[in-house]
C-alpha cells in the first residue's frame, strides 16, 4: 500500500516547522527519515500517522486520506486498519499481560482475535516466554520488542517506527534495524523509520534527510 506525502506544511504561530514536504513510499518498500531534534521530524511523523492536521498538503495511504489541510480525512479508519506504529515509549496497559495487550490491539483494530499470529510474532521476537508478564515486569529490551509485536499483530500495510534505536548500543542497533526490515518484509508491509540516529543509514537504500522543516534530499546509501 503506497504512502504519499504531498506538499505538507505546518507552522506553530509565526514559526514554520514543515515546508512543502513531499515524498512517496511504495508498497512493501522501506525508508529512513533522518533528522536532528527540532528538524520537524516528530511533527511530520504525527501528520503521517493521522495524529495531527497539517496547514497545507495531504497524506494518503492507498486510497485513504490520512491527513489533509482541509481537515477531511479517513485517518482513524486508515490508522486502525492499515498502520502499525512503534512509539518511542511503551504504551501498553499495565493491568494486562503482554499477551493480553496484543489481544486488545487486535480487538481494537479488527474486532477479532488471531492468537496464532500473536504466538508466532512473540516467537520471532524471542519473547514468547514473557507472554504472561505485565509491562512493568519487562526489561528495556523486552519492552522494545513488545512494542514491535503490538505493531505487527494488527497485520499492518505500513509499519512506522519512531526512534527505535535511540537508547541502544551499536550491536543492538544493528539487531533492531535488521529485525525491523525482516519483519516488515515477512508481513508484506512498507516500513518508515524516523530517527536522529545516523547509524541506521547503512541499512536503508532510501534515506531522506529533514533539516529545519525541509526535506533536503533522498539518497541511496552505499
Amino acid at each position: 500500500m503506497q504512502l504519499s506525502v504531498a506538499q505538507v506544511g505546518l507552522s506553530y504561530g509565526d514559526r514554520p516547522v514543515l515546508k512543502d514536504v513531499s515524498f512517496t513510499l511504495a508498497a512493501q518498500d522501506s525508508a529512513l527519515l533522518l533528522g536532528p531534534s527540532g528538524s520537524g521530524k516528530s511533527s511530520l511523523l504525527n501528520i503521517v500517522c493521522g495524529l495531527q492536521t497539517p496547514d497545507s498538503g495531504t497524506v494518503t495511504l492507498g486510497d485513504s486520506v490520512v491527513a489533509s489541510a482541509s481537515g477531511v480525512a479517513d485517518s482513524d479508519e486508515a490508522r486502525r486498519r492499515s498502520m502499525g506504529i512503534i512509539f518511542q515509549t511503551l504504551r501498553l496497559v499495565s493491568a494486562l499481560t503482554l499477551r493480553g495487550n496484543l489481544l486488545l490491539a487486535q480487538k481494537l483494530q479488527s474486532g477479532a482475535h488471531d492468537p496464532d499470529l500473536i504466538e508466532s510474532t512473540l516467537l520471532k521476537l524471542g519473547i514468547a516466554h514473557r507472554s504472561e508478564a505485565r509491562p512493568f515486569e519487562l526489561s528495556q529490551g523486552e519492552a522494545q520488542r513488545a512494542a514491535i509485536a503490538r505493531a505487527l499483530v494488527v497485520k499492518p500495510k505500513l509499519l512506522i517506527a519512531d526512534e527505535p534505536t535511540s537508547s541502544l548500543d551499536a550491536a543492538n542497533t544493528q539487531k533492531v534495524a535488521s529485525l525491523l526490515l525482516e519483519l516488515a518484509k515477512d508481513a508484506g508491509a512498507s516500513l518508515l523509520v524516523a530517527t536522529h540516529d545516523d547509524r541506521l543509514t547503512p541499512y536503508f537504500a532510501n534515506t531522506m534527510t529533514l533539516s529545519e522543516g525541509t526535506l533536503e534530499h533522498a539518497k541511496v546509501s552505499a
